[in-house]
């Protein structure tokens, strides 16, 4: 029996990622000569990495800055920052999910987040909700680019590469993605706006509103309010980069840092923290059982020698560095398309990070590939959660946000293409 067709039909039955990896492993463990008794603690041991700390860390210092309103504020900068720009409103929805990106370090959280404040926003504004829904979720992309990020973390743990370094490299990438994304949405503005003109501003709330006002008080008091939420990303990375402490230590103090700053704020209540862990507690568990389950399977792919036979495959097939990369971004979008893009991250990296260091390829260079190549499984179906999450947020029909898609995935493609083949994008730092 094959392995493709079982693990295929697994996941049409309904058997989660990491538990249908497992079950693949049990049904070939006599051939694959695994005793079942190690595999509890193959997963065990996995999961308790000391690196892996820093996602439920993240994902907690996420949760109390979204929960606690600070987006409002993130957002209220950015469109004092470009506020004069054409259609400025949807180069704020980039902007910001950068902003969110740097703080929680997730796709989905980036692109629910962005919907809920920017989105409704652009759409009161006069956008149509599927171009809306469209770049919300486009942008959220940004959530994996922007450090810190949980797929390079994952990568990092289990590939064995400095997450620090890997954090670094994923900077330039995210710039050009940003760019790539402003300029697509400058070229369509009057295309999605009448005249290329935004609606006046609703009336004024209790929530921070877009900066309107030329003189310089209400901007000073703008950026003031968002001081604390724009300080989290320089704490984090600043810390990081500057070797005061690692990558997981840095995700401790910005949990900490953002509860103080929530319950400082009165912006949450004591009550409402058991809410707002659980739902952190639950997004990580998510994440664990998938690392541990698929390092069962990853663990059984390297004692039948599968990455040498890639490798082995691959130099027979092309000498050429360039093919090879052209073949492995094929693979890559193809797999985005049907896998989580954690779980895919865990099984493709060990599996072709061998086969890509035979060629020369530097290792850094070759995880940001990967995982972007990934990522852009977020914006195509059928799984594509990025896709679903902005359709649910901004209230359009899925069809209505697929007609804005287009663009959007024609600038994602050319970026990846240049993060594959101009390696300076992501090994800057080291002309520094």
């Amino acid at each position: 029996m094959i392995i493709g067709p079982a693990l295929i039909l697994f996941l049409l039955l309904g058997v989660p990622v990491g538990v249908a990896f497992t079950l693949l492993v049990m049904v070939y463990a006599e051939q694959w000569n695994i005793d079942w008794s190690v595999l509890p603690s193959i997963t065990y041991d996995t999961i308790t990495v000391f690196p892996l700390l820093a996602i439920p860390l993240f994902l907690l210092g996420g949760q109390l800055m979204s929960q606690g309103g600070l987006i409002r504020h993130l957002t209220a900068v950015c469109d004092v920052l470009i506020g004069r720009l054409q259609a400025h409103l949807g180069h704020v929805m980039v902007l910001a999910s950068a902003f969110m990106g740097a703080i929680t370090g997730s796709s989905v959280a980036t692109v629910a987040a962005m919907g809920s404040t920017v989105g409704k926003e652009m759409i009161e504004r006069g956008y149509s909700p599927g171009y809306t829904a469209a770049l919300n979720a486009s942008a959220g992309l940004l959530g994996v680019l922007i450090p810190p990020s949980i797929p390079l973390i994952l990568y990092g743990s289990i590939v064995g590469v400095s997450i620090t370094e890997l954090f670094l490299s994923s900077l330039g990438p995210g710039m050009v993605m940003i760019v790539a994304f402003m300029i697509v949405h400058a070229s369509l503005a009057r295309r999605v706006l009448p005249g290329g003109k935004e609606k006046p501003a609703a009336a004024p709330s209790s929530e921070p509103k877009p900066a309107t006002d030329t003189t310089a008080a209400p901007r000073a008091r703008i950026f003031v309010r968002a001081l604390p939420a724009l300080m989290l990303p320089v704490l984090v990375l600043g810390g990081i980069y500057s070797g005061i402490f690692t990558p997981t230590e840095a995700a401790a103090i910005a949990a900490l840092y953002a509860l103080l700053i929530t319950l400082i704020s009165r912006a949450v209540g004591v009550r409402d923290l058991e809410k707002i862990f659980l739902s952190a507690a639950l997004s990580a568990a998510a994440i664990l059982v998938i690392i541990g389950f698929t390092s069962i399977f990853n663990r059984a792919m390297v004692l039948e020698q599968v990455p040498q036979s890639i490798a082995m495959w691959a130099v027979t097939v092309t000498d050429s560095p360039i093919v090879f990369l052209l073949v492995v971004n094929v693979i890559l979008l193809i797999v985005g398309m049907f896998m989580e893009t954690n779980a895919a991250t865990l099984l493709m990296g060990p599996l072709l990070a061998p086969t890509a260091a035979k060629y020369g390829i530097d290792p850094i260079h070759f995880a940001i590939i990967l995982v972007t190549n990934i990522e852009l499984g977020l914006l195509t179906p059928p799984l594509a959660a990025n896709l679903y999450v902005a359709a649910r947020t901004n209230k359009v029909p899925i069809i209505d946000l697929l007609r804005n898609l287009g663009w959007f995935l024609v600038a994602c493609l050319i970026v990846m293409a240049l993060i594959t083949y101009v390696p300076q994008l992501s090994l800057w730092y080291r002309f520094f």
